[in-house]
């Protein structure tokens, strides 16, 4: 298949359609990808590098959107960036409480992780004042989850809807320590609340129901952090006030980016491809165990720590895949990656069951209602359930016109279904797959053979 059977067809307003056109003829995945750096740990590193005291190196950013705006707004408040890059970004942090107050409003775009951690810093920096706001779709996403706990230790915040939707309005104040038990498995709230307490005096404790991502956890010890985890209770505590030191980071590549290629692998006849430099922290690898699940055939090749944070190489081979049920415990380690599993299960023999995900309802679309319209466009036999989806594998599915209502990761997952639908598959609002992974299209193109 030649690179000219995927075309990229720009528009008058800006946004891109993605096509693909499938021969007559059998295509194959074959070759070594890199996906981007991790978006949690970019996050992480700039925020943690802006306010430690000394400058952090980071090796291995990712350059979407996302990252931007944190850089964004973290520049406006004082700290030093330099231009961004993969190859080494220098952040000269201001220290920790010295958090500037910006004279303008603060931009998150389309970033959920940054708006919300970084409210938890806004909040604790005592006397200080800052607005905050997003694009279209962060201002639609609810905030209340880390208001409601920022509150309880004493935060002003205000906002539309009851203090619930962005734009935001901080006053910071001194902050009290809480125990906070939350009612949902979620990094966001789990690090907003961690951020907070690194000015908090006392001990500021966050349990979960499941362990979610631990990226935060492992950062901040990192970077000089009084922080105790509990496995056995999922607890974590931090003890404030604390600082922070500058330190060198090296970001592994983001297993959710590489999920689109494992599954693709998986699915596509007589493939072959091997994701380089893949972060397989334990907390981020459900994808791996729920293709294993279905029948994937994927190995952890070259395995290793780099920075604190495992990676591996990730060889997949085409396989028939099988159906299964996603639900329950697992689901934290694989919310970003339910969509591309959404794809493999149209192609799985059986009805696959994918329950406790309501939490994809509030993202940047309503992955489940989407997903589930635009796969049926495709003829799939997906059924949306309140918390999932139910998706009888099998049917064979037909290239149409199709949209990504402006989600990077719907975008990519109708990418990979259009390489096993007959005739042409046309992916309005493409470039949104550009939020965390630039290089998205250019990839697809050096694998297709």
């Amino acid at each position: 298949m030649s690179a000219s059977v995927i075309t990229v067809e720009t528009r008058e307003n800006a946004s891109q359609n993605l096509i693909i056109q499938r021969p007559a003829s059998q295509l194959s995945l074959q070759g070594r990808i890199r996906v981007p750096g991790d978006k949690s740990i970019s996050h992480r590193a700039l925020m943690l590098g802006a306010l430690a005291e000394g400058e952090t190196q980071i090796e291995g950013l990712l350059l979407g959107e996302d990252p931007r705006s944190t850089a964004s707004c973290f520049q406006a408040m004082g700290a030093e960036i330099s231009e961004l890059n993969t190859e080494l970004v220098r952040v000269k942090g201001i220290g920790l409480g010295n958090l500037q107050e910006p004279v303008d409003v603060l931009n998150a775009g389309n970033s959920g992780t940054t708006i919300r951690l970084m409210l938890g810093l806004l909040a604790s920096h005592a006397g200080r004042f800052f607005t905050v706001t997003g694009d279209s779709s962060l201002r639609s996403r609810p905030m209340s989850r880390v208001i409601k706990p920022l509150q309880e230790m004493g935060a002003e915040i205000w906002g539309r809807k009851g203090n619930t939707l962005a734009p935001l309005a901080v006053q910071g104040k001194s902050l009290k320590p809480i125990h906070y038990n939350s009612p949902i498995a979620s990094a966001q709230v789990k690090s907003c609340i961690l951020l907070a307490g690194l000015m908090t005096e006392g001990k500021t404790t966050v349990t979960e129901p499941a362990l979610s991502r631990d990226h935060s956890e492992r950062m901040l010890r990192a970077f000089g952090a009084d922080l105790v985890t509990d496995p056995e209770t999922n607890s974590v505590t931090i003890t404030g006030p604390t600082q922070l030191y500058g330190q060198s980071v090296i970001v592994p590549g983001d297993i959710s980016s590489a999920a689109f290629w494992l599954v693709a692998g998986a699915i596509v006849p007589d493939s072959e491809l091997v994701i380089e430099n893949v972060g397989v922290n334990p907390t981020r690898t459900g994808i791996l165990e729920a293709l294993a699940m279905m029948g994937a055939d994927i190995q952890q090749e070259n395995q290793r720590e780099v920075a604190g944070e495992p990676v591996a190489d990730l060889r997949v081979r085409s396989s028939g895949l099988k159906s299964g049920t996603i639900a329950g415990d697992i689901i934290p380690r694989l919310i970003d990656e339910i969509p591309i599993l959404a794809v493999a299960a149209v192609f799985a023999q059986g009805t696959t069951i994918i329950r406790d995900a309501a939490e994809l309802r509030v993202k940047e679309s309503d992955r489940i209602a989407v997903m589930a319209q635009q796969l049926n466009k495709m003829g799939a036999k997906v059924t949306e359930l309140p918390d999932g989806m139910e998706i009888t594998g099998g049917t064979p599915l037909v290239g149409t016109d199709v949209d990504s209502h402006t989600d990077h990761r719907i975008a990519m997952s109708l990418a990979i279904a259009a390489l096993n639908a007959s005739g042409t598959t046309n992916i309005h609002r493409a470039e949104a797959a550009a939020v965390s992974y630039p290089e998205f299209f250019e990839s697809l193109t050096g694998i297709v053979k």
